[in-house]
């Protein structure tokens, strides 16, 4: 777990077109991330 005001370490994922997208290719803008972990599942 961060504490709050702790940097986010680089990560890399995919975005809805499929690229790859590294928290780094955003480096010194504002950043939201959210995800719905049950989006992509039966049911």
């Amino acid at each position: 777990m961060l504490e709050p005001g702790t940097p986010a370490p680089d990560f890399s994922v995919s975005d809805q077109d499929g690229l790859v997208v590294t928290l780094d290719d955003f480096r010194g803008h504002w950043v939201a991330l959210w995800w719905y972990p049950i989006a992509s599942t039966p049911g």
